[in-house]
């Protein structure tokens, strides 16, 4: 359903008729022109009244029927699935490419629960496929889709509930239920209930805003959300030696891997996100010959999936993870990190673009290409045991040992947070495990300083 707030209103014009006189109201909605006839003034004016209010309060008007939302819920109640497309579209144009897919898998794992019926129902996972590929994706909801696809989004169409319904209790809770499983009807991670459970209540919010609704419904129903530890599984940080082992087998996976040692060395040494790692460019270092230098991180670019960014690429380009764009992140490179960032760029150059890290034939690193590879040389490079373990399971375990042996060597938390990126709050609910270690150390050093045996 899509909406506008250009919204012009003229005075009533009488039309004379053979056997009596009408009294029309005129205006237009986003340029397009809409009227109205009336057999009174009075009628036609408590109408024109109603237009202008709801233009003068801001309230959204329904370029469809050039009516304020309001107005169209009384005459027509709005389904949940037309209501879902509208928030879509209104977060579409200012969220990151993340965030509109993971609007739309939320949007997309509670419509089950708010079907009018079941006859005639596509298959579930048809209808996933097409609200999360079309429906829930503004760019390509009217572009080609399957014939399958097609006849799920017209059903569904019809057969959502209307949002007064949504808030009744019964179906907030078949809600929560949709949200707290995955797709194999297993429980769902924690993390991902409480994301998802976030978009759906930001899009209630969105309703009570349009007048859809009175009041948000998850607010009245008493459901607790599953407790997430942030706290990383301290079995996944490897020590120094194994990092050079693991580095060094990274390097020995043909074609990909000697492209990469400088990727994951970045992760490890530098702390980086592998978003960060991907956009590094030669303008962001400062390195000596040999020794410390620096990285100055200002850009990211998390995979996200073409559907979902503006350029078609996978990769979203975006500013630093809670910052703005522009704002710069100066990282230290120890001496390790700096022979390896030379030795790259003496071997392998940089792209047309300055980005130190490139697929084969020059464009942007897939995940699967870094996945491969660093599985590959886990498994050169551990023991049988160490590669069946948790130890550095994925990339980004080298971001948590890296940070791990910040602080466990000394360096204060404030300074991590600021290298890594993140807040110090954050910092230590993740860290809780390694601080509560330095923690111990530091009342030994004390207890030496103090002369207690």
């Amino acid at each position: 359903m899509p909406t506008s707030y250009d919204v012009r209103v003229w005075a009533i014009e009488s039309r004379k008729g053979k056997r009596a006189t009408t009294y029309q109201v005129v205006w237009r909605v986003a340029g397009r022109r809409f009227k109205k006839a009336f057999k009174t003034h009075a009628l036609a004016e408590s109408f024109r009244a109603t237009l202008i209010s709801g233009a003068r309060t801001g309230e959204a008007f329904d370029t469809d029927h050039g009516l304020p939302l309001s107005e169209l819920r009384a005459q027509r109640m709005v389904s949940w699935f037309d209501f879902a497309c509208q928030y879509v579209d209104m977060k579409w144009r200012h969220a990151a490419a993340k965030s509109r897919a993971g609007n739309a898998d939320a949007l997309a794992t509670v419509t089950p629960a708010l079907l009018r019926t079941t006859r005639g129902r596509p298959d579930l996972a048809l209808i996933r496929r097409a609200l999360t590929g079309w429906a829930f994706n503004t760019a390509r909801r009217n572009t080609e889709r399957p014939d399958d696809v097609s006849a799920a989004l017209r059903w569904l169409g019809a057969n959502t509930v209307d949002m007064s319904v949504v808030a009744e209790p019964a179906r907030v809770r078949a809600m929560l239920d949709e949200l707290s499983l995955k797709l194999d009807g297993e429980r769902a991670a924690a993390k991902t209930i409480g994301r998802k459970r976030a978009v759906v209540h930001n899009a209630f919010e969105y309703a009570v805003e349009l007048k859809l609704l009175s009041a948000n419904p998850l607010s009245a129903v008493k459901w607790t959300l599953p407790k997430a530890s942030r706290a990383i599984d301290k079995r996944v940080v490897i020590n120094p030696e194994q990092a050079r082992r693991l580095l060094a087998a990274v390097g020995r996976q043909l074609p990909s891997g000697p492209r990469l040692v400088g990727f994951f060395a970045v992760m490890y040494y530098g702390a980086l996100r592998p978003e960060e790692a991907a956009m590094l460019r030669v303008g962001d270092l400062k390195l000596p010959a040999q020794g410390w230098g620096e990285l100055m991180l200002s850009e990211t670019a998390p995979t996200a999936g073409a559907a979902w960014t503006d350029t078609g690429r996978r990769r979203d380009r975006r500013q630093l993870k809670q910052r703005g764009h522009g704002e710069v992140r100066v990282v230290p490179s120890p001496p390790p990190l700096t022979a390896i960032l030379n030795e790259h760029l003496a071997t392998h150059g940089v792209g047309a673009d300055g980005r130190l890290f490139r697929n084969l034939t020059g464009g942007e690193l897939a995940e699967s290409t870094t996945g491969r590879v660093w599985d590959k040389a886990r498994k050169a490079a551990l023991s049988t045991i160490e590669y069946g373990s948790p130890l550095a399971r994925r990339p980004y375990d080298l971001r948590h040992a890296c940070v791990s042996t910040w602080l466990a060597n000394g360096v204060p938390s404030a300074q991590c947070a600021a290298w890594a990126g993140q807040s110090v709050g954050v910092l230590h609910q993740v860290y809780a495990a390694v601080l509560a270690d330095q923690e111990t150390q530091a009342r030994e050093r004390l207890a030496a300083a103090l002369g207690w045996h």
